[in-house]
């Protein structure tokens, strides 16, 4: 259970739309550049101001939506001051509901997380741990309403390995196929043309409207590893990357139209 820039259209008002963004942030750390990966490795194990500054703009993007899948957070430790950075950052922007999964722990040092930012109330939070050589992949499934009719919005973060991210896609696509509306978000480590998402793809029946946008690296985007899916019942209105780089990933953000059957309550 949850814890505690475009044009507007006119829609019909029986229209359900729903805001989504799915960031890596990065645990807060700004990169421009390659080597930043050295020079600032220090400040993925040591606590430092600037990041809650950095975190403060991301807060401002986010507020702008109604439901946020973010990757590479962390639940409170050293490295964050202890302050977990979900729930910081859903009280920045001012969601009222949140949750986060921590999928490795580094004793005081780290506390690697997904976490979910939403406007509506969820219904069940369900964590799973993916499949993998080495531990530490795990993917939050978020439901909205009761029933065949919920929807369920899964946030994920694959693995580095091509083998690793072929299971774990393997995992997700009997996951997907439980519900009959679901939006898959995250940090997936692969492109749209790879044999990992053509795995996902056939096995289940969704669709990515957002294919072939470059999110890596944010100052150069050059790969498309980030992604939003949404199976056949999810219409979806808009679709972009976000040129907004305070991570070493770009955000993406998806506007979508729920069918009438899925209840969202605040």
């Amino acid at each position: 259970m949850p814890k505690s820039a475009q044009a507007t259209k006119v829609q019909p008002a029986h229209r359900k739309t729903l805001r989504l963004l799915s960031y890596n942030i990065q645990i807060g750390i700004k990169t421009r550049r390659y080597g930043q990966y050295l020079t600032h490795s220090w400040k993925h194990l040591l606590h430092h101001p600037q990041r809650f500054d950095n975190l403060d703009r991301i807060a401002r993007l986010m507020s702008n939506y109604d439901v946020v899948g973010i990757q590479e957070a962390d639940a409170g430790s050293a490295r964050s001051g202890f302050v977990n950075i979900t729930q910081y950052l859903a009280a920045a922007a001012g969601f009222p509901y949140w949750d986060d999964q921590t999928n490795r722990r580094i004793g005081r040092l780290a506390q690697h997380s997904l976490g979910v930012l939403s406007r509506y109330r969820p219904t069940g939070i369900t964590e799973h741990r993916l499949p993998g050589r080495i531990p530490g992949r795990g993917a939050l499934a978020v439901r909205f309403g009761d029933g065949e009719e919920s929807l369920v919005i899964m946030i994920v973060h694959l693995a580095l390995s091509r083998r690793g991210r072929l299971s774990q896609l393997d995992y997700l696509g009997d996951l997907v196929n439980d519900y009959r509306h679901v939006v898959l978000m995250g940090d997936m480590n692969c492109r749209s043309d790879s044999d990992e998402i053509e795995l996902l793809l056939n096995k289940t029946l969704m669709k990515e409207p957002l294919h072939g946008m470059n999110t890596f690296p944010s100052w150069r985007p050059k790969r498309n590893i980030d992604h939003i899916l949404v199976t056949p019942t999810v219409e979806v209105e808009h679709a972009e990357v976000l040129d907004y780089p305070l991570s070493d990933h770009l955000p993406i953000s998806m506007e979508v139209v729920l069918p009438d059957s899925v209840e969202l309550n605040g």
